[in-house]
């Protein structure tokens, strides 16, 4: 088995530069708990917050070294759920669309590393002034919410500013990353790992209804796209300039330009969105992966998809710096 060593690995002691995307809904303890065991880090899903879903997911973990992660400007309404969740001594909490300002004190008295997810350059920026220690540039090919920046270029400018005005703080590449390749052209950007979501999402401990993950299984990277009428249809009220990336289906035709109608009908279709979802209907819900859903042909266990995905990686910086190209 194939060991890649960065920055990464180095601060958090870990076998390989992976971390699990805290997903909302779907990244439990189960999930965790898998990734960290198989030498990356996983992060459970804080989401929009639910005290009682929380505590299950870090008993699922059952004492893996996990970490957790928030949608941040929902855990400004409740944030004694972070101090909560720090009783579990989380090796990370991730801070994700928000001002991170109001935790990270808190966090770090704990004694756990502070990662931020980043969708810009200011977002790197406000990352740097409150002291994170990994930032996440994330892309706009990743599933779940994000903006506008693509990954193969926000990556290796977050690494310059990083260099110049905080080079102890790592970084980490997300979005459209589903394989060795990936990982390892993330490096090659500057990237000091990768932290994952849809490939994840694609997992058997995933809390994925078996009809979503078969959508995935069926799907290319041209079957997902950026929309705001998941939020609609749930009634959650996103800042501006998020969007997420779902799976284009039944609901999507129907909906996505439809913004103005969704809301007007919104009395019907928030209670039949979220039928769907719970029936793991694939066609009448939101589907949340993202465009690496072109690179995923299986679902497997989550350290089959670490493991394999470091091997890739070594393999193709071996061959590139033996000047070979190709696959691994």
């Amino acid at each position: 088995m194939a060991t890649l060593t960065t920055r990464l690995t180095r601060m958090l002691d870990l076998r390989h530069p992976v971390v699990s995307a805290p997903m909302a809904f779907a990244g439990g303890g189960a999930l965790a708990a898998a990734v960290s065991r198989a030498g990356g880090l996983g992060l459970i899903g804080g989401g929009y917050g639910d005290p009682a879903w929380l505590e299950a997911q870090f008993e699922a973990a059952a004492g893996a070294r996990v970490g957790v992660g928030f949608i941040t400007w929902s855990l400004r309404k409740s944030p004694s759920l972070l101090t909560d969740v720090l009783r579990h001594r989380p090796a990370a909490v991730m801070l994700s669309f928000g001002d991170p300002r109001p935790f990270v004190d808190e966090i770090h008295a704990a004694g756990a590393r502070v990662i931020c997810q980043c969708q810009d350059l200011g977002h790197v920026m406000d990352a740097v002034e409150v002291r994170a220690d990994i930032v996440v540039a994330q892309g706009a090919e990743a599933g779940g919410h994000g903006a506008a920046r693509g990954t193969l270029s926000f990556v290796p400018e977050a690494a310059d500013y990083l260099a110049a005005h905080a080079p102890d703080t790592l970084l980490l590449a997300a979005g459209g990353i589903g394989d060795g390749r990936g990982l390892a052209a993330s490096l090659a950007l500057g990237a000091d790992g990768v932290l994952l979501g849809t490939r994840l999402w694609a997992s058997t401990e995933a809390l994925v209804q078996p009809g979503h993950h078969q959508a995935i299984l069926e799907t290319d990277g041209d079957g997902t796209l950026r929309t705001t009428v998941a939020d609609i249809a749930r009634q959650i009220a996103w800042p501006r300039g998020f969007t997420a990336r779902i799976r284009r289906n039944a609901f999507t035709d129907r909906w996505h330009s439809h913004e103005a109608e969704l809301e007007r009908n919104i009395a019907q279709e928030g209670p039949r969105y979220r039928q769907s979802f719970a029936a793991g209907d694939a066609e009448h819900t939101g589907v949340w992966f993202g465009e690496a859903a072109g690179v995923i042909h299986a679902i497997e266990p989550a350290a089959v998809i670490v493991e394999r995905m470091a091997d890739e990686a070594a393999q193709c910086l071996a061959r590139q710096a033996a000047g070979i190209g190709g696959q691994p």
